[in-house]
C-alpha cells in the first residue's frame, strides 16, 4: 500500500521560521491572563484547554502542528514518512529520532526511554490517562539507541502520527514520574505542579486555580531563546475582565480566550492598546447529553456511571427534540458575531472531514413538541411541564462561569420550557468545572447534570484521535479516576468497529468520509452531542507583543519561545 496523502507530503517538510532574538530572557517579563485559572501542568491529568496550553510551556511532544495545521518537528529531528524512510512500507510502525544533545531543564539527557515511559504512563491501568486516544493501537514500542523509537501498530496505521505529537501529548521526563503510574497519577503533587521538561519555561512557583511563574529554561535547545526572561499566568475573573486587561488597561500581553460579545469587542478595539486575534479550526461548542443518570439519590460511584442508564435522555425523540429546538443563528448573534458559525458538525473542519450535515440550522419548536408527543411527554397537569409515567420533564443543565455561556444558558432555557421541558440551570468555577480533580462533583468529567455545555476541538487537522474519545472504554467512572474523555457515557459497538475502520483506512478523501460518518453517528443520527457554534478561536494581543501566530490546530502558546516585545 502506497502512502502518498496531501496532508503528510505537507508534514514532512514544514519548519517555522524563527524571529532573531539578541539575547535569552532581553525582553523581562510576559503577562498571560487564564480566566479559567490553571490546575495542573500535566496533560495527561486533565481534558481541559487551560491546563494543556499551560503545560507546553514545560512539556513539549516530539512535533507539533503549525498555524496551517502542518506537522513540524519539536524534540524530534524530523517528521518521519515513507518516503524519507521513518515510516515503514507496511504502514505498521513509525520510528522517530530524537535531535542530539537535548536536556530536560534540570541538565539530564533526554532520551527513548522517556518517550516510551510516556506512553507506559498513559495507559497504565487505573491511572485515568485523559489523552488515552492519541495511543490507541499501539502494539509495543521499541527503543534500539538512546535516540530512536520504534512505535509499533497492532495493524496498519495510515495516519501514525497520533502518539507523542500536539500539546495533549507532550514527552514526560521518566526520572521525575516513574512512581506516578496508575492509580498513584494524581496524587504526585510535586511532579504534576513542577514538571521537569524541554520547553523555554520552567516553573518556579505555581498556586493551583490561581497564578503560574515561570522563568526561562537555561538548558532550552536554542541559547538566544525565549526573549522573555518570565512569564506570569494568572487565572480568576472572567472573559470580560481578561479582555479588558489587554484591551483596556494594559495589564496583560495576551488574554486567551476572550469570549465577549461583539458589542463589547468593538467597544475595547477603539482603544487601540491591542487587537483580538481570530482563527477558526474544529474548536465547537455543544451541549452534551448525559446518557447516564446522575441522579443524587444514588450510591456514590454509581451516578453517572452506566450501571443507570438516564431515564429521560434514553430515548432518542427527546434528544431530538432538545436539538431542533434551539436557534443557532441567534446564538451566533448575541454571543459571537464574525467568531461564531452555526453548526450542526463536532468536526466542522478540515472540509474534506466536514458533513453535509445542516438540518438542525433551521429551528423547529412545533416539530419538537411533536417529538416529545411521540415519546410519551404531555402535559397532563396543565402547569406547561410535560410528565411520563408520573415522572416531570425536568433536567439539570450545567455549564461553566462565563457571560455568553450564561446568555446560551438562558436563551437555550426558553426555548425548552417553551416545548414543555423545565430546566434548572447550574454555572460552574470555570477552574473548578474544567480541572480534572477526581474528588469534586463539579468537573465536567464527572458530569453529575443531566446536560452540560462546553468547547474543544483537537491537535491537527486528522480527526481519528477525536473521534476515538467516544470509544466505549473511554467513559469515565470511579475506576479510571473519573478521567475518561467519553463524557456523555456513550457507548455503540457499531461506532466502535467504524473507529477501528478510520485507523486503517489510508487516504485523505477516504478518511474524510468516515468522519463524517462517525460525526453523524454522534450528532444528527443520535443527538448524543448537540452541536450549537463553530468557534473560531478568540484571544487579545497588546499593540506591545510581536511573534504571536494564532493557533487553531495547536495550543496558542505553541510559538511562545518567539514571541518578542516591540521595540
Amino acid at each position: 500500500m502506497k502512502f502518498r496523502t496531501a496532508l503528510l507530503g505537507a508534514a514532512a517538510a514544514f519548519v517555522l521560521a524563527p524571529a532573531a532574538h539578541a539575547e535569552r530572557g532581553a525582553d523581562g517579563e510576559v503577562k498571560v491572563f487564564y480566566y479559567q485559572a490553571v490546575s495542573t501542568l500535566n496533560a495527561y491529568l486533565s481534558s481541559g484547554t487551560k491546563d494543556v496550553e499551560a503545560g507546553s510551556l514545560v512539556l513539549e511532544p516530539l512535533a507539533g502542528f503549525d498555524q496551517d495545521g502542518q506537522l513540524f518537528p519539536r524534540l524530534a529531528q524530523d517528521i518521519p514518512t515513507v518516503e524519507n524512510g521513518g515510516v515503514s512500507a507496511d504502514l505498521t510502525s513509525i520510528t522517530w529520532k530524537l535531535k542530539e544533545g537535548l536536556l530536560w531543564s534540570d541538565g539530564t539527557p533526554v532520551t527513548s526511554a522517556d518517550v516510551k515511559f510516556t506512553y507506559e504512563y498513559c495507559t497504565a491501568p487505573d491511572g485515568g490517562c485523559a489523552q488515552g486516544a492519541k495511543y490507541e493501537g499501539i502494539a509495543s514500542i521499541d527503543t534500539p539507541d538512546d535516540l530512536t523509537i520504534v512505535v509499533n501498530f497492532a495493524a496498519p496505521k495510515p495516519y501514525p502520527y497520533q502518539p507523542f505529537t500536539g500539546g495533549t501529548a507532550p514527552i514526560l521526563q521518566k526520572a521525575q514520574f516513574e512512581s506516578c503510574m496508575g492509580a498513584a497519577a494524581a496524587s504526585c503533587v510535586e511532579q504534576n505542579s513542577k514538571p521537569v521538561g524541554t520547553g523555554p519555561f520552567i516553573v518556579t512557583d505555581f498556586k493551583v486555580n490561581d497564578v503560574v511563574t515561570l522563568e526561562a529554561n537555561p538548558n532550552y535547545r536554542d541559547a538566544s531563546k525565549p526573549a522573555f526572561g518570565k512569564v506570569t499566568i494568572k487565572g480568576g475573573g472572567d472573559a470580560l475582565s481578561a479582555a479588558s486587561a489587554v484591551m483596556e488597561t494594559g495589564e496583560f500581553d495576551y488574554a486567551w480566550n476572550t469570549q465577549i460579545n461583539p458589542d463589547q469587542q468593538a467597544q475595547m478595539e477603539a482603544g487601540g492598546k491591542g487587537s483580538f486575534v481570530n482563527a477558526f479550526g474544529t474548536l465547537v461548542e455543544r451541549i452534551e447529553i448525559n446518557m447516564t443518570d446522575p441522579s443524587p439519590a444514588l450510591p456514590e460511584g454509581e451516578r453517572s456511571t452506566t450501571k443507570h442508564p438516564h431515564p429521560i435522555f434514553s430515548d432518542p425523540n427527546v434528544r431530538k427534540a432538545m436539538s431542533i429546538a434551539i436557534d443557532r443563528q441567534t446564538l451566533v448573534d448575541i454571543g459571537y458575531g464574525g467568531a461564531g458559525r452555526p453548526t450542526c458538525n463536532l468536526v466542522p473542519a478540515p472540509a474534506y472531514q466536514a458533513s453535509d450535515n445542516t438540518a438542525c440550522l433551521t429551528q423547529d419548536l412545533e416539530g419538537a413538541k411533536a417529538l416529545l408527543e411521540q415519546a410519551g411527554w404531555t402535559d397532563t397537569d396543565g402547569d406547561g411541564i410535560r410528565d411520563k409515567d408520573g415522572k416531570k420533564l425536568s433536567i439539570l443543565y450545567q455549564t461553566s462561569v462565563n457571560a455568553v455561556r450564561q446568555d446560551f444558558q438562558a436563551l437555550i432555557k426558553g426555548w425548552w420550557n417553551e416545548i414543555g421541558v423545565e430546566v434548572e440551570l447550574k454555572s460552574i468555577d470555570a477552574s473548578v468545572f474544567f480541572g480534572g480533580d477526581a474528588a469534586s462533583p463539579d468537573t465536567f468529567q464527572k458530569f453529575y447534570a443531566d446536560v452540560e455545555m462546553y468547547a474543544n476541538n483537537f491537535d491537527g487537522t486528522d480527526a481519528e484521535p477525536y473521534m476515538a474519545q467516544y470509544l466505549c472504554d473511554k467513559i469515565p467512572g470511579p475506576e479510571n479516576q473519573w478521567q475518561g474523555e467519553n463524557i456523555n457515557r456513550f457507548c455503540d459497538p457499531a461506532y466502535d468497529a467504524l473507529v477501528k475502520e478510520l485507523s486503517t483506512t489510508s487516504g485523505i478523501e477516504a478518511r474524510g468520509e468516515l468522519v463524517k460518518k462517525l460525526n453523524d453517528m454522534l450528532t444528527k443520527d443520535s443527538n448524543i452531542v448537540i452541536p450549537l457554534v463553530d468557534r473560531g478561536r478568540f484571544s487579545a494581543k497588546s499593540n506591545t507583543l510581536d511573534g504571536f501566530v494564532m493557533n487553531s490546530w495547536d495550543t496558542e502558546l505553541w510559538n511562545v519561545q518567539d514571541w518578542t516585545r516591540v521595540k
